[in-house]
């Protein structure tokens, strides 16, 4: 569909663990895996009580936000493997400041692409 970098803002279906089903959501592109894989947090709306996350608002986009009057929440503990042909729109682009912010909550391993430690196709690290 277009082409990304990190700290881009995409609507995409993704599932957030086995047991439930994709869902179009929010989620930012923390790392570009070539030639056509995009490393994602997914984003909601509540906070997460069984991982970690950081808050999302509108001051942490240089351009475009969300259709959301509260915090969202960048969920940091799960990274996906998506591909560009997935996404379904862009949202914005994050502040560097708020994209370092997101990297420095991501465990290592799952930043830099452990494929012991993602799972493909819309299914999060366990």
């Amino acid at each position: 569909m277009g082409q990304y970098v990190k700290g881009d803002v995409l609507l995409a279906s993704v599932a957030l663990d086995e047991r439930t089903p994709q869902k179009t959501r929010p989620v930012v592109v923390i790392r570009i895996k070539e030639p056509d894989g995009l490393h994602i947090c997914p984003v909601t709306s509540r906070p997460p009580t069984d991982a970690f996350s950081l808050p999302l608002s509108i001051d942490d986009f240089a351009n475009g936000g969300l259709d959301l009057f509260g915090e969202s929440y960048v969920m940091t503990s799960r990274v996906l493997i998506i591909r560009s042909s997935d996404v379904i729109g862009k949202k914005g682009r994050l502040t560097p400041e708020s994209l370092a912010d997101i990297a420095g909550l991501v465990p290592a391993a799952l930043s830099t692409g452990s494929p012991s430690k993602l799972k493909k196709s819309g299914r999060p690290h366990r």
